[in-house]
Parts: structure tokens; sequence; C-alpha cells
């Protein structure tokens, strides 16, 4: 204790990493003040990482801070250092006070994430200013390029200002330029400048480090003696010699006239302070960077270790002032010798800004860390196995991720984490819930109005993201006491236009059009179709009961005004259309089905904040998914095969369009594989990484022995587990950070579909020539049957030949899957009806497949899949053998107002499907049923099975 009274004789100040709550809570730090006199102390995310890890009483503040509402882990972070902030100058505001505004002080860093931003380091300092509400606070501010601007605005708005990681005199002194500007801005707008107090944080034993192991280089280089002993005698030297002649330029800035006419004011000079002040090599004394930098108007802020060295054997004189002449000389050896101390302490500081980040990766991986276990069933539990190979790749990935800082600047838009193309504007989704909340009243108050109308059904028209999404809310949420049933129509075919049509009652049925375009062929044609309907049905009501979900300014926003709809929501347009179910083209259809909004949103934010940028990647489940996907397909598993619970089947038809139409492009895909039922694990190949989504009520799967035994062989699992239906929410945006992370990996834009739009294109002109002449251009079977018709193109027709193919459709077939080979995968594509007796027959078929060739199968069912899969299967790598099947539509169904049919449009569409898939040279092979549907499904399925026999 009395060493430090010496040191305060000497002007010398000490002050102490803050050691976060117990330090506050148990009195440590009003012992140390009363008893040995430090003068203030400073945060350190490393100590208080370890405390909040450690500490139950972090649980209680984190338990309770959630219990008010859901927190993103950097809000509970400062929510926690705030109140420890506040704590900590409440202990030091007698100290303050004593002093009058010299000593007492806390200090707390803005994040070190912001160190080269100007405007984000001020707007962040004046929160925390403002959060703290306490004079004797500092606000930490790095001392880099973009910081010292910073520094002069903040003082300038009476902002005291900790000015740390400084290595280098010529930053320092601009620094010292920097405050003294700032004191004359505040005394310009009548601010009061003797309540404004700095420190410029000088770090010391870094600079020795450095220096060192070069002037080590040279000496072990040296072959003369002499010149080998005074590149030695430099060890240990450089980083006081340099803090002395920054000591020298303070001394002569407040000899200076413009600082004396600001002392004259009541202004206080901004103090050095020494940090880095524990000696690094053992060699050295333990108590150098104290002993050495003794004098007045500074601070040493040491580690604790180094506080307990002093006390035992530290020599307390005025030493700062002492041989500085010497150290000039000394940085004058070093410059001969052609070692750069401004190299240095520019490379210092680039490291010091990734260590601060470092730190505040692993303070903030703690708390993230706390807040899953405080939420504990609150949010979905995800637990991933990979074999060693994917383990470590993973790993090393997510180091990349963290030391890149991706999942910051994915969250801030930086188009660089793809392609650098234009990714940047359809990042919308990220804020969905913030959106849905500002809009809540909105969608409240519709719900309250659908239910008050008495509507019995919801009817939504829409293709790929409008409808996928809100198809796994009605079949996850199921019906809703009072509110009408929600149901999905994403078909041109004839049958299910009608059998939807069958299945509601027209007078009491709302209808739902939705299309972010409002060009987009099917929901168009279905409307026209309903709204027709609904004009013989309740005549010129017809209006008030459609509603219309379109981005602003589009075509169906101008038919929706002329034709009176009941409202129109308008979408975001960066939301592209598979990351849109958070957004109103989910939300709308949710609130007229009755669902719960806000607590859906809520439910959301849980996953939002886990996926939050304040997460770091080895700490953020959404980060973690996608870098095994994306890494597992770079290394051949890019087979994505989706297992459920019963009750939550359908959300592997979101995901199919979401994984496969984000990154099946540019020869790359995660092919996701929907509804294929888990089997022996002999079944697969070593291309496949599953993804297990249950109920926690299922927990006691009767599959678990065969996931078991998939992990155990050496395949990728991931277990995602939902408390309940309704924490579905959350795993929506789960899914679209892990597919944009992933898609990153692949080195893809997982934000545009160029493959699709070649489909529609080709669909555009089949369209055109019916209009023209009344029917599709004619096309030649390449062979028949009485129940099938082939057809495909020369290309493919060449290959098939060679391999067998000849008159009958039994042999192409055979030919055809005769060329599935290990790591490809079957898509059976069937432009039919989607009901259980057209799904059982395709079942039959992809288990055939996969019995016998070992490969994954995929089912879809058109057009619906052209906005969903059909990416993949066109853009993707060359491993898919398609097999599309088609047929005739009797009766066909005609569309209001236009030439083409139903039928016809979903001819055009498969045709134009088959189009571009031979442009892409892929396997594709067209079985046209001649038959009933269901007949020739059946029959197809027994020559499915002959064909692989």
């Amino acid at each position: 204790m009395s060493l430090l009274k010496a040191l305060h004789a000497q002007g010398q100040a000490v002050w102490l990493d803050f050691v976060a709550r117990g330090f506050v809570e148990k009195g440590d730090l009003a012992r140390l003040v009363a008893d040995d006199g430090i003068r203030g102390v400073t945060s350190n995310p490393a100590i208080f990482e370890k405390a909040i890890a450690g500490s139950s009483e972090y649980d209680d503040a984190i338990a309770a801070a959630l219990a008010d509402g859901d927190r993103s882990v950097v809000d509970l972070y400062e929510q926690l250092a705030i109140a420890d902030i506040r704590k900590a100058a409440d202990v030091l505001r007698p100290v303050y006070d004593a002093t009058g505004g010299a000593d007492g002080y806390v200090s707390l860093e803005v994040s070190p994430y912001l160190a080269l931003d100007t405007a984000a380091t001020v707007a962040e300092a004046r929160r925390l200013w403002a959060d703290v509400a306490r004079p004797n606070l500092m606000v930490k501010v790095p001392g880099t390029a973009p910081g010292v601007p910073a520094v002069r605005t903040l003082i300038g708005e009476g902002i005291n200002v900790n000015v740390t990681l400084l290595f280098a005199r010529r930053v320092y002194e601009e620094v010292a330029e920097a405050y003294m500007a700032g004191l004359e801005d505040f005394a310009a707008k009548g601010g009061d400048v003797s309540k404004v107090a700095s420190v410029a944080s000088f770090f010391v034993s870094r600079i020795d480090s450095a220096v060192d192991a070069q002037l080590e280089a040279k000496a072990a280089a040296a072959t003369d003696p002499d010149e080998k002993s005074r590149i030695e005698e430099l060890l240990g030297e450089i980083a006081i010699a340099n803090a002395k002649l920054a000591y020298r330029s303070y001394e002569q800035m407040i000899e200076g006239a413009r600082w004396k006419a600001l002392a004259a004011e009541g202004a206080r000079p901004q103090r050095l302070l020494w940090a880095s002040t524990g000696t690094k090599n053992k060699a050295y004394s333990d108590v150098l960077y104290v002993d050495e930098l003794i004098g007045p108007d500074t601070v040493n802020t040491v580690p604790p270790a180094t506080l307990d060295a002093f006390r035992d054997h530290g020599t307390p004189a005025a030493t700062l002032q002492r041989g500085v002449d010497e150290a000039e000389a000394a940085l004058g050896a070093l410059d001969r010798l052609g070692i750069s101390l401004d190299a240095i302490t520019d490379q210092l500081v680039t490291e010091g800004v990734q260590l601060f980040a470092d730190a505040a990766d692993k303070l903030l991986g703690a708390v993230a860390q706390k807040r899953a276990q405080v939420l504990g069933a609150r949010m979905n539990p995800q637990v991933i196995t990979a074999p060693r190979d994917l383990a470590e790749a993973v790993a090393t990935e997510t180091e990349r991720w963290r030391a890149g800082g991706l999942i910051r600047r994915l969250w801030a838009k930086d188009a660089s984490v793809w392609t650098g193309t234009d990714e940047a504007k359809w990042l919308g989704w990220l804020t969905c819930t913030v959106e849905g909340r500002a809009k809540l009243s909105d969608y409240q108050a519709f719900a309250a109005d659908v239910k008050a109308a008495g509507f019995t059904d919801v009817l939504l028209l829409g293709m790929g993201g409008s409808s996928l999404g809100p198809e796994v809310l009605a079949e996850v949420f199921g019906p809703q006491a009072g509110f009408p049933k929600l149901r999905i129509l994403d078909s041109t075919d004839p049958a299910q236009v009608r059998a939807t049509e069958a299945a509601v009652t027209l007078a009491t049925t709302l209808i739902i059009v939705s299309s972010k375009s409002g060009s987009t062929t099917e929901p168009n044609v279905m409307l026209a179709y309903f709204f027709d309907r609904l004009k013989r049905t309740v005549g010129d009501q017809a209006g008030r009961h459609v509603v219309a979900v379109t981005d602003p300014g589009s075509s169906l926003e101008t038919v929706a005004k002329r034709d009176g709809f009941r409202t129109i929501f308008h979408g975001e347009p960066t939301i592209g259309g598979r990351y849109s179910v958070l957004s109103p083209f989910g939300l709308v259809p949710a609130a007229a089905a009755g669902i719960d909004v806000a607590a859906f949103l809520d439910s959301a934010d849980v996953m939002v904040h886990a996926c939050g940028p304040d997460v770091p990647p080895a700490a953020n489940p959404g980060v973690q998914l996608g870098l095994l996907l994306g890494l597992a397909a770079k290394a051949g598993r890019d087979k994505m095969t989706m297992l459920a619970s019963p009750a939550l089947a359908d959300f592997g038809a979101w995901t199919e369009q979401l994984v496969a139409e984000s990154t099946g492009k540019n020869g790359k895909a995660v092919i996701p594989v929907d509804g294929e039922p888990l089997a022996s694990v002999v079944c697969y190949g070593k291309d496949r990484v599953f993804v297990d989504l249950r109920l926690a009520s299922d927990a006691a799967s009767p599959h678990d022995a065969e996931i078991k035994a998939l992990e155990q062989a050496g395949h990728p699992v991931v277990r995602i587990t939902l408390r309940d239906r309704a924490a579905i929410a959350q795993e929506f945006f789960r899914f679209e950070i892990a597919t944009a992370v992933a898609g990153a990996v692949l080195g893809i834009n997982p934000f545009d579909q160029p493959d699709v739009e070649a489909s529609k294109i080709k669909t555009r002109e089949l369209t055109a020539a019916f209009e023209a002449t009344g029917k599709l251009p004619p096309e030649t079977p390449v062979a028949s049957s009485g129940s099938f018709d082939v057809f495909t193109d020369p290309k493919n027709a060449e290959a098939l030949r060679a391999a067998g193919a000849g008159a009958d459709p039994a042999s192409w077939l055979k030919a055809h899957l005769a060329r599935v080979k290990p790591g490809d995968y079957v898509a059976l594509l069937a432009y039919v009806a989607r009901n259980p007796a057209h799904v059982g027959a395709l079942q039959a078929m992809r288990l055939a497949v996969r019995a016998r060739k070992t490969v994954a199968t995929c089912v879809g069912f058109g057009p619906r899949f052209l906005h969903s899969t059909g990416q993949a299967y066109k853009g993707g790598p060359d491993t898919g053998v398609i097999l599309q099947i088609t047929a005739d539509d009797h009766p066909d169904l005609a569309i209001p107002g236009q030439t083409a049919s139903f039928g016809i449009v979903k001819a055009a569409q498969a045709r134009g499907d088959f189009g571009v898939l031979a442009e892409r040279g892929r396997r594709a092979l067209r079985i046209h049923i001649k038959t009933d549907v269901g007949a020739g499904l059946s029959a197809l399925a027994a020559a499915v099975e002959q064909a692989l026999s």
C-alpha cells in the first residue's frame, strides 16, 4: 500500500483491469479503492468473458432480461456490462469527487468491430455515454485512423474518452491534437471544458515483443562480436524509450500557447495511460513497465499479478523524465539497423484491432451460450454429428468466418461475402421480424376482419415462395378455432384446380393471390379462373373476396385496385420469394388463418437473435448448419436428406425450394431430398447429409435406431428438436441463414435463379405459338405403345439408342435408368395432379430406384417444382437423371379471357422445362401417359420396377 501511495505522490495514478460483477458485488473494488488507493478501472473483455462463463449471477441476470422479452446477444452483454460499469462508477465516485474529476474513472470500450468506422464509433460512444449516465465514465475509442476524428467529435460534445491502442508517437500526437481541437469545439459551443477528461492509452510491452524478435534475428546473423553486442543492448529498451519520447511530446504540448489558453478555461491535460504493462518476456523484471514509467499526470493500468509484484518489490521513483536522450539514441540505433518502428507500430495496431475483436468474439460467445442455456426449450436445439474429416473442415472454416468477421459482414449486407454482384439488394429478409412487428397492428386488424366476415375458407393462389411457406403454416398449425381453413393452390393442372374448387364454398371463401412481381403466369391464370367463378357466385362483391400480396407498383396491384380487392399488402422488394415466409407473403395468410402473428414473430426472433451478427460462428446455429451443408457438398456429400416428424413433414417442401433454388447453379448445388422414407444404412451412398426435424413429443421416434446407424456409418446427421409445432417459426430463419452461408462456402450467389428464368422464356415461346396457331408445335416420340409415348432430345436419343433403346418405351426406360451411377440422383418430375394416389405411385418408383441403385431420389410435381428444385436440376451439377412424366388432360379447363387452357399452359411449361434440361446437357427422358393418369402411373411404376430388374 505504501508503494502505491508513493506512486500517487509522483503524480501517477493506478488503474486496474475491471473484473466484472463479483469484483463490485463482493466489495473487492471498494477495498482496493479504500485501502490501496486504486484510482480507476478499465473494462477487460477477456476477464468479462471468464466471469460470464463462470458466474451463476450472470445466469440470473440473463434470465431476468429474457423474461422481459427476447434479446440479442449484444443487447444482453451491454445490459450486463452497463449495469456493472454503473456500479463500478458509483464505487469510484467518491474518488472522482475528492479529486475534482482528476481520478475515479471507469472505462468502457465501444465495439472493436467498429474500429475502422468513424461514424459508427461516434454513434456507439454517444449511446454508451447516455446509457451509463455517469460523469466518471470514459468511453474507449481505438486510436486507428478512423478513430482519431471520432475523438475530436466526442470531446467536442463533452464526452470523456479513453483513446486506446496507441503505439506510435506520431499517432499519439494526432490524438493530442484531436483532444485539444475537441475542447476548443466544446468551448465554442459554451461547454465547460473543466468537466471533460481524457487519457491516451499507450501500449508498451507489445512493442518490445515485436522489436525484440527482429533484434534477435539481426544478432543471430551478426558476425562481428561488437556489432552483436550493440544489437543485444537494445533488447527490452525500445518500448520504454518510445514511451519516454511520447511523454516528452506531451510535455511540449502543455507548454504551448494553445494548451495554456485552454488550461486558463479549466481544461485538464489528456494524461498518458500506460497499457499492456504486464511483462511478457520472463527474462525481464516483472515490474519493468511500472518502475520505468513513473511520472506526473500519467496512469498505469496494471494486471492484478503485476500490481501484486509491484507491491512486493517495486520502486516508486520519478523515472519517466530520466534518460530521455538515451531513449532517443536507442531509437536512432534501431533505425540504423534497418528496423522500422513505424512499420512495427502500424502492424501492432492492425493486430491489436484483431485481438480486441477476438476477445469480443469470445465474450459474445460466452453470452450466446448462456443465452441458449437460459432459453432452454424456448430455442430449438441443434446437434450436429459429422465424420472427423468433415468436422475438422467445419472447425477450420468456422475460425475463418470468425477471424474474417463474415457473419457481421453478412448482416451488414456486404456482397463480397458471396460473389460481389447484386447480393446486397436481396437481404431484406434479415430484418423481417422487425418489419413484421412494425406492421403487427395491420395483421391483427386483418385477422379480426376475416373472422368477423365469417369466411369458412382461405384459398391462397401462388407459386414457389408465395405458396410453399404458407403451405407449411397450414399443415403445421392446422385450422384455428373461429377462423377459416387455409388451403393452397400452386398448380395449373386442370384436375387439381377442379379438386381445389370443389373443396371450398366460394360464397364464403377469401382468396389471397400472392405474387411478388404480379407477372407470374400461374397466379395470374388461377386468379382469372377463380375471380370469374366468384363473380358468378357473389356478383359485384367478388372483389371483396380477394386480397393481394405483391410488391409495390406491380401489375397485380393495378388489377387489385381496378377490381376492388378487399385489401392490398405490399411485400418488401429486397426479399426474394424463397426467403419471404417471415414477410407479408407468409404473415398475411397466417393472420387470415388465425395464427397468432405476434407469437409467431416472437418465436422467430429467438432464432434471429441466435443467428445474429453478434453471435460468433462457433455459437451460431445458422452458420454452423450452413458451413456443414456447404463443406459437405464440396466434399461430395451434396444430397441434403430431410427427415421429419409427421406433423412437420411439409417443412421439407419449403426447404427444397430454399436450398435448391439458392445453391443449384454454376454446376454446384446442395440437392435437397424430401419425402424419401428412411431406410437401412445399406441403401445410402456416401453423398448424403441427413437433417432430422422432430417434435420433442416424438423424442422416442421409431427411426432413432436407423439415424444412430447412419451416424455410426459416418454419415453427417443434424438433429433439430422443436418443443411444439409453433416453434417452426425458428426453423424458417435458421435455414435461411444456413442457406446464405452455404452459398458463400460454394462461391455462388444464393439469391438469383438464372435457369428458372430460362424455363419461363421457353414456356412463353410455346404459349405464344399456341396463341398464334391454336396448337402447340408438333413433336415426334422416339417410341410409342398403347400406354406411353417417349420423348427426348437428339443427344439423349443417340446415347440411349447406343445403350439398347429400341421401338418400345420399356427399352428406353431401361436404358435411361442404366445411366444412373453412384453419386447421382434420380428425379421423377410429374406434371399431374398432386393427390395421395399419385404421390403413392411416384413413391413406389423412387423406392424401387433407391433399392436397386443406392442413389438419392427426388419427386416433384409440375409446374410447382419449376419454382423450387427446378433451378438445381438445370443449373446444378450434372448428376441428375431426370424422368419427366406428362399426361393429356381429360377434361381440360378453360382460363377465362385467354385462348390457352390450363392444360395447354401446363403442357407448355413441361415442354419448356424439358427444353432447358436438354440445352444444359442433362440426362433426361419424358414419358407421356396416354391412358387414365392413375392407371398410367401404376403401369409406369411397374415398368420402372421391371427396367431395374
